[in-house]
């Protein structure tokens, strides 16, 4: 069975849910949206791990058209992230637009009939005009191959696959891993575990939460008077936004600023840790900014608890009911946690076999001819493809940057698409290795390249070692060129006469 639709849009979360809204805004109601999930919301959904919450206050991890004056705290728990998207898809009526428990398995463009073909894993067959992608940077998780993991008799769990009826309630635990999701997940089990232990690979940066719960009256100010939520949205953007600009991609030019963001880290640690050899093995010997830094208040004292250990020392393998380190120390354990993080560059880009024209598959040719893609949206030789998490496309440190940016990209776009009468866009190699070159020029000023990330393992860096995740400018630059890009960086075609 063949199926027809002008956009087929591959994803649900909070990158998806943006394009539908936008192409709806274009006038273009025939849309799909395909998630392999069994309901939208994206990581929000998938992810329901002890402890989860927006790591950004919440008044900027959303929608500047769309915001929500009922949060519960600045921070708002993972459960509302959840709850706001499905109220998204409700009001701008997307819901009727998707399928649930579909997969991509992968798509191809057809050059003489200008449109894509692509197959889901059931094996059916849909063609659209219009293919947009919008799997999320962090959709795939990572699972490391330990040897005897297949030994293990307790209990394995994964964060982005938690197991609600899971009980670590005196428990001998571990977790693997201290990034973002464990800094959040930590002190939750320590605080039910018998005994935990932590199995840190790369310490992370961690500056003070300044969250709190936002009372009834100011959620209700919010709501009456909408001006009030948006001067507190430019108040926290305008903080992030110092930090990413002057920390991290001018490092160069202000590296005293940097520096004061990793003195405000250490003041942190050393404030809730008195121990100084503990200390020593949390704090970072990468520069601030080489890894996302997280906010918390309750991730360095849970070191400090009597039941909670810190291991340094690399896993040589697990046995039946242990994990034992490479000098052949064994830590007993009941169940195993993996914050283990995602297949960024691996498995992510793209999260499926895309083709081409002439045959050329994104995949391979991102790895052969370097991570690339214009204004993080579009690349050359796959007209009519908007990737959404693609090289050089994550703005700012709040993902709705990206999107709204990626949102003002499509529209342009399509109504210059509408105006010339055509119905197929391709970025032109020059347009491509211009964005390319500007961002690579701009990124030589960045922490990437002029600070000390060597040990950092950051996911910002791809296999070739390229720092190819972030778009080196501020909110507003991006939004502006995103609205404004040249017209002629794209040829348009008419589509063939069926």
């Amino acid at each position: 069975m063949s199926l027809h639709h002008e956009v087929i849009i591959v994803g649900a979360g909070f990158g998806g849910l943006g394009a539908a809204i936008e192409f709806r805004r274009l006038g273009i109601d025939d849309i799909a949206i395909l998630e392999r999930e069994d309901d939208l919301g994206g990581t929000w959904h998938v992810n329901h791990y002890p402890g989860l919450a927006v790591d950004i206050a919440s008044v900027t991890y959303s929608y500047s058209f769309e915001p929500n004056p009922y949060w519960s705290r600045l921070f708002a728990p993972g459960p509302e992230l959840k709850r706001y998207a499905t109220h998204i898809a409700d009001k701008y009526d997307l819901k009727r637009h998707m399928e649930f428990g579909t997969a991509v398995a992968g798509a191809e463009w057809d050059d003489s009939r200008q449109r894509w073909t692509v197959r889901t894993a059931d094996g059916t067959e849909r063609t659209c005009r219009y293919l947009v992608t919008a799997t999320g940077f962090l959709s795939q998780p990572h699972i490391p191959d330990f040897p005897g993991v297949d030994t293990f008799t307790g209990s394995i769990l994964h964060t982005a696959a938690w197991d609600d009826s899971a009980d670590l309630t005196g428990k001998r635990v571990a977790i693997i891993g201290t990034g973002a999701t464990a800094v959040q997940l930590i002190p939750e089990a320590a605080r039910v575990a018998k005994h935990l232990t932590v199995f840190q690979r790369t310490p992370i940066w961690v500056v003070p939460k300044v969250d709190f719960a936002i009372p009834k009256p100011v959620q209700r100010l919010f709501a009456r008077v909408p001006l009030a939520q948006r001067a507190a949205r430019l108040v926290n953007t305008s903080l992030l936004e110092m930090l990413m600009v002057f920390g991290v991609l001018h490092f160069r030019q202000a590296r005293l600023g940097n520096m004061a963001a990793a003195m405000l880290a250490k003041m942190h640690l050393r404030a809730q840790v008195p121990d100084a050899s503990l200390r020593r093995a949390l704090t970072p010997d990468y520069d601030f900014g080489c890894k996302r830094p997280t906010f918390s208040n309750s991730y360095f004292p849970a070191f400090v608890r009597d039941n909670v250990t810190l291991e340094t020392s690399g896993i040589g393998h697990l046995d039946t009911g242990a994990i034992v380190v490479g000098d052949g120390r064994r830590t007993e354990i009941d169940t195993l946690i993996l914050a283990t993080g995602f297949d960024l560059w691996d498995s992510n880009f793209p999260a499926f076999p895309v083709v081409g024209r002439d045959g050329v598959e994104l995949g391979q040719w991102w790895r052969t001819e370097r991570f690339q893609a214009y204004q993080g949206i579009t690349v050359p030789r796959f007209p009519n493809l908007l990737s959404l998490n693609s090289p050089y496309s994550y703005s700012g440190l709040s993902y709705f940057t990206t999107i709204e940016g990626q949102m003002t990209h499509i529209g342009r776009l399509f109504e210059e698409l509408r105006r010339r009468g055509a119905s197929t866009f391709e970025v032109t190699e020059q347009a491509n290795a211009d964005f390319l070159g500007e961002v690579t020029d701009n990124l030589a000023s960045s922490v990437f390249y002029r600070g000390n990330c060597a040990s950092s393992r950051s996911y910002y860096f791809n296999h070739q070692g390229e720092a190819a995740l972030l778009r080196p400018n501020s909110t507003l630059t991006t939004l502006r060129k995103m609205g404004n890009f040249p017209l002629d960086a794209y040829a348009y075609r008419n589509a063939p006469t069926v």
